[in-house]
C-alpha cells in the first residue's frame, strides 16, 4: 500500500527524467455530464495531482460538482510521485495542465520562480482571504505574489490509539510530554510497547522531530530553522533532539526497538496499532491514520481507533504541525482562464464540503460546515486545525530543499534514522544536520 501523498511526495526538482515519466502518467476523465450551455460550456479544464486511489476517486467528485455548476469537461492527470518533473515535462512538450495541486510550499516556490504560475484572480485571492487563516496565504506566496490556494490539508499533530490497549493498561490520553512518556511505559508494562515506529519511513521522523521542536523552541524558531536563518546546531535543535532521544533510546517506548522501527514503513507501522494482531498500542502521524485504520482494517474512527493531540513539551505549547496541497495554475496552460475559474470553485466551502462528505480530507476553510465531514473524527480534527489559526505551521521539510528535507536515503531522512539507531549523541546529529542542510540551500 503507498504512503499518503500529503507527507511523502518529495519533488526532486529534476526535469530531465520528465518524459518517461509523462509517458507513465494515467488521465482519467471527469466532469461527470456537464451542464449543458453553462459558462464553461466546451472548455476542458485539466488538473493534475499525486491523488491516486480513494483520494484521486473522491477528488473527481470536486471535478465533478464543479462541472455540473459551469458545464466544463474537466480531465485528472496523475502525476506520480515527482510533480517537478512531471509539470516541468508537459510544459516543454506544450501540454501544459491547466491546474496543478502542489504538494509542497517548496515546490510552489520552485515553480513559481521558474515562472511558471499565473497569479491568483482577484476574486479567488479575495475569497481566500475571507475563510483562510492569513498563515495559509503566507505559505502560497512567493515574493509577494499570491499564486498557490490552498485546499486540502493534513493534520500532523495527532497520536492515534486503540482503545482497548489502553483500557486494558489502565492508562488514559496523556496531556503533556512527560505523561506521553510515562504512560507509554505502563503500556509496556502490561504487556504492550507503547509506539510503532516507522522509521524505514525517514519522513515520519521528520514529523516527530517537527512536533517536539515546534512546541519547545517555539514557532518564532521554527520558522528560523524552517528557512535555515538558524542553524541546525542552535542549541534549541539539540534539546529537541534530547527529548526526542527520550524515546527513541527506549525499548519499551519503541515496538520492537529501534532495529525493528528501521524496518517498519508507515503502512506497517498502522497495522502493528490496528492490525489483526497488535503489537503496539500508539502510532504517531498525521489525521490519515485513522483512514487507513478503516480502509485496511475496518476500524471505526472515534470507537475503536481514537487519537488525541501530540501533547505539549516542557512548558511549550501544543504543536500544530500541518501539510497541504496548493491549487495553482500554470500561466502558458491552453485554458488557464478557465483554470482560474476551478480556483475560485476550489476557494469556496462547496467545493471542500464535497470531498468532506466523501472521507479522508480536512480543509483549511473556516467556512465548511462541520456536518459536512463524515464522521466525528474527521469535525474534531478539522476544528482543532481551523482553530489554531496563525499558529499552524507547515512541515518543516516540506519547505526545505528536497536534497535536505525529501531525498530517500540523504538528507534529513537519513541522518535521522541514523539517529533512531544511535541517539546517543543528539551534538553529533545536530552537526551533521547543519552540513547537510548548508550544502542544501547553498549557505
Amino acid at each position: 500500500m503507498r504512503r499518503p501523498s500529503l507527507t511523502t511526495l518529495r519533488a526532486t526538482g529534476a526535469l530531465s527524467a520528465a518524459l518517461a515519466l509523462a509517458l507513465t502518467a494515467t488521465a482519467c476523465g471527469g466532469g461527470g455530464d456537464p451542464k449543458s450551455g453553462g459558462e464553461l460550456s466546451g472548455t476542458t479544464v485539466t488538473v493534475a495531482g499525486v491523488w491516486t486511489g480513494s483520494e484521486q476517486k473522491n477528488f473527481k467528485k470536486v471535478l465533478d460538482a464543479f462541472s455540473a455548476k459551469t458545464g466544463a469537461k474537466t480531465v485528472f492527470l496523475a502525476s506520480g510521485d515527482n510533480v517537478s518533473t512531471f509539470v516541468g515535462s508537459r510544459i516543454e512538450g506544450g501540454n501544459a495542465p491547466d491546474v496543478v495541486l502542489v504538494p509542497q510550499v517548496g515546490v510552489l516556490q520552485q515553480f513559481a520562480e521558474a515562472g511558471w504560475l499565473k497569479p491568483l484572480s482577484e476574486k479567488t485571492a479575495t475569497t481566500a482571504a475571507g475563510n483562510l487563516a492569513p498563515v495559509w496565504k503566507e505559505y502560497g506566496t512567493v515574493d509577494g505574489t499570491y499564486y498557490g490556494l490552498y485546499f486540502k490539508a493534513a493534520h500532523k499533530s495527532t497520536v492515534w490509539y486503540a482503545p482497548d490497549a489502553l483500557e486494558q493498561a489502565g492508562v488514559t490520553e496523556p496531556k503533556s510530554w512527560d505523561e506521553l512518556l510515562a504512560a507509554g511505559r505502563t503500556l509496556a508494562d502490561s504487556g504492550l510497547p507503547a509506539f510503532a515506529v516507522a522509521g524505514e519511513d525517514g519522513w515520519t521522523l521528520t514529523d516527530w522531530f517537527e512536533n517536539v521542536y515546534l512546541s519547545q523552541a517555539g514557532p518564532e524558531k521554527y520558522d528560523r530553522l524552517a528557512r535555515h536563518e538558524l542553524k541546525w546546531t542552535d542549541p534549541s535543535v539539540v534539546t529537541a533532539l534530547t527529548t526526542l532521544a527520550k524515546v527513541f533510546k527506549d525499548e519499551r517506548l519503541v515496538a520492537g526497538g529501534a532495529a525493528e522501527a528501521l524496518r517498519t514503513d508507515f503502512p506497517g507501522s498502522v497495522e502493528k496499532v490496528f492490525g489483526p494482531q497488535p503489537k503496539a498500542a500508539l502510532v504517531y502521524e498525521g489525521d490519515f491514520v485513522g483512514g487507513v485504520a478503516k480502509d485496511e482494517y475496518g476500524r471505526k474512527p472515534g470507537e475503536d481507533a481514537k487519537f488525541f493531540p501530540f501533547p505539549p513539551v516542557g512548558g511549550g505549547k501544543a504543536p500544530v504541525v500541518s501539510g497541504g496541497d496548493a491549487a495553482v495554475v500554470l500561466k502558458d496552460a491552453k485554458n488557464a482562464d478557465a483554470g482560474m475559474r476551478f480556483l475560485e470553485f476550489l476557494a469556496t466551502p462547496e467545493a471542500a464540503e464535497v470531498w468532506a462528505g466523501a472521507g479522508g480530507f480536512l480543509s483549511p476553510n473556516k467556512d465548511v460546515k462541520p456536518e459536512a465531514y463524515a464522521d466525528d473524527t474527521a469535525r474534531a480534527t478539522a476544528a482543532s486545525l481551523v482553530a489554531a489559526g496563525d499558529s499552524v505551521r507547515f512541515d518543516m521539510s516540506d519547505q526545505a530543499p528536497a536534497a535536505f528535507g525529501g531525498t530517500k536515503g540523504a538528507g534529513e531522512w537519513k541522518l535521522l534514522q541514523d539517529f533512531l539507531r544511535d541517539p546517543s549523541a543528539p551534538e553529533r546529529t545536530a552537526a551533521a544536520l547543519e552540513a547537510a542542510a548548508a550544502k542544501a540551500y547553498g549557505n
